[in-house]
């Protein structure tokens, strides 16, 4: 497969994912307790770190959030544009690319040698990446933007959200191991792993 057509096939795997964070972002439920909402697409930036690996699943998720700053209503309740991440929410969001490629890059150590990656560490990754960097990120943003202490924002940003990701965070371990079981996820495209390529 000739190197142009491979990462043309790597942005379009990006693409995939970026439209799936969007279409999971249309689940959307307010706290009345908080401006930060319960939302899907944080269960999309896992997937995209535990499938994708460090470097695409960075950049589908780095694509999201530059298309949210241009104004594409892409989060929750339809909210796009520079204001929204600069808002309340925003350093969930602009934590999007780091929590995916922590997630990969986590992923990727695990299955060093060919070693296999079953739903135990997959979940490791994930809760590593999609949760603690997605909270500590969010969590510092909320209590710049919104005035609070860092015990106010823990209890509006974080401890709410806990029980509901830790949910999604194992959703996708299990979903993640499958599909890599059924179709290794980061060993096709020309034979190439797509976190290396």
């Amino acid at each position: 497969m000739r190197p142009s057509t491979f990462r043309l096939m790597r942005l379009v795997v990006a693409a995939l994912f970026l439209a799936f964070v969007t279409v999971l972002g249309q689940v959307a439920i307010p706290l009345p307790f908080t401006p930060v909402p319960i939302t899907g697409q944080t269960l999309g930036v896992m997937l995209a770190g535990a499938l994708l690996g460090a470097r695409l699943g960075f950049l589908s998720m780095a694509l999201f959030v530059l298309l949210v700053a241009v104004g594409l209503p892409l989060l929750s309740s339809g909210k796009g544009g520079i204001g929204a991440l600069l808002g309340p929410t925003g350093g969930y969001v602009l934590g999007f690319p780091v929590a995916a490629g922590v997630t990969g890059w986590l992923v990727e150590r695990f299955e060093k040698g060919g070693r296999p990656v079953g739903p135990a560490k997959l979940f490791a990754a994930i809760a590593a990446g999609g949760l603690v960097v997605e909270y500590v990120l969010g969590a510092s943003w909320l209590a710049v933007v919104a005035s609070l202490t860092p015990v106010q924002a823990l209890v509006n940003g974080v401890l709410p959200f806990i029980p509901g990701d830790v949910l999604k965070a194992v959703l996708a371990a299990l979903l993640a191991a499958a599909i890599r079981r059924a179709y290794p996820v980061r060993q096709r495209l020309g034979g190439v792993p797509m976190g290396q390529a």
